[in-house]
């Protein structure tokens, strides 16, 4: 009998699945009913479809777009993932203005934005590896430097890295890091922990008249690595100047230029480089060395700002090292999200 109640229930109208089915087809009927027989469906929403192709084209030809004028095409690159939140919106205006040309040119960005970013949805995590290394900046105004290196050292890093070190802090990160680092060495504002010995510790020139980038040998179990940290300057958005990006984007170069003349084969590249991978002005860098985000690991990354961060700009890259895994650490009092990845060393030699 309680069976019967309940098909009785169903077909008068109740909430099985047939007739959930049912709804959802008269919705849809609904929704198309002022689309059928309507030839205007083809001649509205032409602006629409024109923005959404234009979205596809900048997306797709982001890396000709000139940086002549204000570094446009730097800027960008720089938020180019972001431009995906356009897609929706234009589907939304497309249905409003019952346009099926607007639906059908919506698909393109569509498709542009999946064939460059849908990748970074999965997770592409590997098992294994030998070396953990962590990249911060821990913001010169850190407000608790001590709580940030035990959050970082808690990370179980092998090989710490950060920038934006205030001689005032020096000592306290040092302190703070001494029981889980043995090793470590500063240059000007940039230093690396090591839980293995250092050697070959020098600064390295970025044109800027003062010390923000080193380079040391880590002589892990594995093997030796070239460890090189780094901060780019920094850039603007000014109204009346555009991307102010000029110095950074010299400073890449340098950078560029000392890692590509590295003797040793395994390289591992720690810093915020203020801009993304995307950006073409950090080509001398990224063209010769591999992100371990985009290799393996899950998601964009973004990194900065901490308290909502939309670029990744501090960095994790290697050459010579096999990217196991990468991933970013919870938010400390610095204005960045310590990044850390998990590599393998896969030869000691030089």
């Amino acid at each position: 009998m309680a069976q019967q109640a309940y098909m009785t229930e169903t077909d008068n109208g109740g909430s099985g699945p047939e007739h959930r089915g049912t709804r959802l087809r008269r919705l849809f009927d609904r929704l198309l009913s002022g689309w059928r027989g309507d030839p205007r469906i083809w001649r509205r929403g032409l602006v629409v479809a024109g923005c959404a192709v234009l979205l596809a084209v900048i997306m797709l030809l982001h890396a000709q777009i000139p940086n002549a004028i204000g570094n446009l095409g730097s800027l960008i690159e720089t938020f180019l993932p972001w431009l995906g939140l356009f897609v929706p919106v234009l589907l939304v205006l497309a249905l409003v203005r019952r346009s099926a040309t607007a639906l059908i040119a919506v698909l393109a960005p569509t498709v542009v934005w999946f064939n460059l970013f849908g990748g970074q949805l999965s997770d592409k995590t590997v098992a294994g590896g030998d070396l953990t290394v962590v990249t911060h900046n821990v913001n010169a105004e850190n407000p608790d430097p001590s709580g940030t290196a035990r959050d970082v050292a808690a990370s179980g890093a092998d090989v710490l890295a950060l920038e934006e070190l205030s001689p005032a802090a020096v000592p306290t990160y040092e302190k703070a890091l001494a029981s889980t680092y043995r090793y470590h060495a500063v240059e000007g504002t940039v230093g690396v922990w090591s839980k293995y010995p250092l050697s070959g510790v020098r600064d390295v020139d970025l044109d800027m008249g003062w010390t923000r980038a080193m380079r040391a040998t880590v002589t892990a179990p594995a093997g030796q690595v070239a460890v090189y940290v780094a901060h780019l300057p920094s850039v603007r958005v000014k109204m009346e100047a555009g991307f102010t990006a000029r110095q950074r984007d010299r400073s890449a170069d340098y950078l560029g230029e000392a890692i590509a003349h590295e003797p040793l084969k395994n390289i591992v590249l720690l810093g915020d480089l203020n801009g993304t991978m995307n950006d073409r002005a950090l080509n001398a860098v990224t063209s010769q060395m591999r992100s371990t985000q985009g290799a393996v690991g899950s998601g964009f990354g973004f990194s900065w700002p901490a308290s909502f961060p939309m670029a990744r700009i501090d960095q994790i890259m290697v050459r010579g090292l096999e990217p196991r895994s990468s991933w970013t650490l919870p938010q400390t009092g610095s204005d960045h999200l310590p990044v850390a990845a998990r590599v393998r060393v896969a030869t000691s030699g030089s």
